[in-house]
């Protein structure tokens, strides 16, 4: 009785994390969905505009971040692997690592930014910018917020704060910073690429 409790205990819950963070990721990936349908309706309604500015995005860099974003998913995924070993310090390693890709991501958006606003984009030079700036700035600040997240999880994992038989708050965390990557993985394609 007590190996099979045992072995039942550190089987990861289904969904993984605290229910209050799926209800919060649920609410945001709806907003994104909205978001995007307008974004599409706005499209259809001035392709060639739409068309002819989606060609002066950097799609080079947005590549980039796209493989940031992937990668750093598969950080968060070694971390959560590792605190279900009882590995704190190599978790807290895994999320720093995770928060430095997530850093990266900032700067080279930031510099997408500065690009344009040095070009004079703004929120009104067309309808196309307005969603353009308007998403991704939207999902910048999700991933600054994500980055907060891990780094309170990489700090209390570092301090002994998670283990084997403990861990929903890195379970928890990484459910949010998913969402986060997931979010770019339909953003990208969707303004950088799709004609």
């Amino acid at each position: 009785m007590n190996s099979t409790a045992t072995v039942y205990d550190t089987q990861p819950k289904s969904p993984p994390g605290d229910l209050a963070i799926w209800v919060f990721i649920l609410a945001e990936l709806l907003v994104f969905a909205v978001l995007f349908v307008v974004y599409a309706m706005a499209r259809r309604n001035n392709i060639e505009l739409f068309n002819l500015h989606q060609l002066q995005l950097d799609r080079a860099a947005g590549l980039a971040n796209t493989l940031v974003l992937i990668t750093s998913s598969y950080f968060v995924v070694r971390a959560v692997a590792a605190i279900r070993e009882g590995e704190t310090q190599r978790c807290s390693r895994w999320l720093w690592a995770a928060f430095s890709l997530g850093a990266l991501f900032l700067l080279i958006k930031g510099a997408e930014y500065q690009h344009h606003f040095s070009m004079g984009v703004t929120l009104r030079s067309n309808d196309f910018y307005l969603f353009y700036l308007s998403l991704t700035f939207f999902h910048f600040m999700h991933v600054i917020m994500g980055m907060v997240i891990l780094a309170a999880v990489a700090l209390k994992a570092q301090r002994g704060g998670y283990s084997v038989s403990e861990h929903t708050g890195v379970e928890t965390g990484a459910s949010y910073w998913h969402m986060v990557d997931l979010v770019w993985l339909i953003l990208f394609p969707l303004v950088y690429v799709m004609h």
